[in-house]
């Protein structure tokens, strides 16, 4: 489960950010007390709430993890995931978006909307089909109750 935690979100969040600023010859500005240092607090802090819950209902409903070797073994449609079916995305989705917020960067940001574009694409030609494999006429119930990235305004039950 620890490797799973260090792989997957650390690369994303930490890695790769700290590469490409690095490369695109980035100085730090300091964050100035701003619309955009408010939104990069609450952006930052709702993004790491969401992984962590999610990472967390993996674990204990899921009976997994979210690496691709150690798959949950039941669905999971509690918390997050009955308003929104890639809630761990939108957490991670927020935090780049903290962290283009917090090092005002254009090339973070972009960054985001290549991560964002990327997971809409592999999510329904890849993710989604192995979770029909799994859980069967299930996921698709959910599927159909259920957006991808963007929440319900009230939780769906599956009863």
């Amino acid at each position: 489960m620890l490797q799973a935690i260090l792989i997957l979100p650390f690369n994303v969040l930490i890695t790769i950010p700290f590469i490409i600023l690095w490369l695109s010859g980035y100085s730090f500005i300091e964050p100035a007390l701003s619309l955009s240092f408010v939104g990069m607090i609450l952006s930052f802090g709702l993004g790491l709430f969401l992984i962590v819950w999610t990472i967390r209902l993996f674990v204990r409903v899921g009976k997994g993890s979210l690496a691709p070797w150690n798959p949950t073994k039941r669905l999971i449609t509690i918390g997050p995931y009955a308003y929104v079916r890639n809630p761990m995305l939108s957490g991670v989705f927020m935090f780049l978006l903290g962290e283009a917020l917090l090092f005002r960067s254009w090339v973070l940001f972009y960054y985001l909307l290549v991560f964002i574009i990327i997971n809409a694409i592999y999510f329904p030609l890849s993710e989604e089909k192995g979770l029909i494999k799994r859980f069967g006429d299930e996921y698709i119930n959910y599927r159909n109750n259920v957006p991808r990235f963007i929440p319900r305004l009230r939780p769906w039950h599956k009863d």
